[in-house]
């Protein structure tokens, strides 16, 4: 068991077991954890409290479909750590990490049943399937809930306020095209990457503007461009701005996607630190620049919009 933040971490059913307490269980892949999530688990967790049990959240590493249907498998909007983060701020007691490969793909949903029969409440979205080829589902749930004593609350879907569903699909879908306005309605805060900062090749110190380059860990990004960003980085919030994408002025140099940030009146080093990225909104397209300083004219032009549009 490892703790994150406030919230426990078990890998195995049986750790969560041996807690001997009654257990209010939100399970679900969660990638994203966006409202729809949110209320499966704030479900159980506010049961758990108003019954002194302990509330915990059930998911998976890696995502189902890269085992089960790997050539389908979508680009991830949240990493597991992540993902972690972000359930841990729903201020739940504990999560529980399964790992899914391919002997775990073979449990029945009979048998994943009978794995958390433990559990007093199981809280789970209209949606959610389980088990071996799928077969399981709330129905299911709830047929075999009195045999073994728990009881059941499915989560219908969330919507929009106009009336769209949310779901992770749409909100990957609103990220991929840049609709981040309409993301962050559904996330129910604004679209963020986690990454860890790493070693790039020092394009931004030579340029007068030093980078933080990110070793993301997880695969959902907007478009190429320059985004205006807010920065949790060494217990603070900072305020920068994002260059994500191929740098066409540098030819010659690799033109694999990078995401890089400028930390505005920031001079630390945070080699190998994990920042979460908050993109606030786009500033310009990424650009093609005739020379080096046209591109330092622009960068600075950059800094001072984020400046100026930088939330107080």
């Amino acid at each position: 068991m490892t703790v994150y933040r406030a919230m426990k971490v078990f890998r195995t059913l049986a750790e969560l077991a041996a807690e001997n307490r009654p257990v209010y269980l939100a399970i679900g892949v969660f990638d994203g954890v966006h409202l729809g999530h949110q209320r499966v688990i704030t479900q159980a967790r506010d049961a758990a409290r108003q019954a002194g049990g302990l509330s915990v959240a059930l998911t998976f590493d890696p995502h189902p479909i890269r085992i089960l249907r790997p050539d389908q498998a979508p680009v991830l909007l949240t990493s597991t750590a992540h993902k972690l983060a972000l359930i841990a701020q729903l201020d739940i007691d504990a999560c529980v990490l399964i790992n899914f490969d391919n002997a775990f793909a073979t449990t029945t949903a009979e048998q994943f049943i009978e794995q958390i029969a433990f559990c007093r409440h199981i809280c789970v979205g209209t949606r959610f399937h389980f088990g071996h080829n799928r077969a399981g589902n709330p129905a299911l749930l709830e047929q075999l809930a009195p045999r073994y004593g728990f009881t059941v609350n499915e989560i219908k879907p969330v919507l929009t306020p106009d009336g769209e569903m949310i779901s992770s699909t749409t909100v990957r879908q609103h990220i991929l095209a840049g609709n981040l306005d309409r993301a962050a309605v559904m996330l129910g805060r604004p679209f963020s990457i986690l990454g860890t900062v790493v070693k790039g090749d020092g394009i931004g110190r030579q340029l007068g503007y030093p980078t933080a380059n990110l070793d993301t860990h997880h695969e959902a990004f907007p478009p190429d461009g320059v985004y205006l960003t807010r920065v949790s980085v060494a217990g603070e919030t900072v305020t920068g701005v994002i260059n994500l994408g191929r740098r066409p002025t540098f030819a010659g140099r690799s033109h694999a996607r990078v995401l890089e940030v400028h930390l505005i009146d920031f001079n630390r080093d945070i080699y190998g630190q994990e920042l979460e990225v908050i993109f606030v909104q786009k500033l310009r397209g990424e650009q093609k620049f005739a020379d080096v300083t046209a591109l330092k004219l622009q960068i600075a032009a950059d800094i001072a919009t984020a400046r100026k549009l930088a939330p107080a």
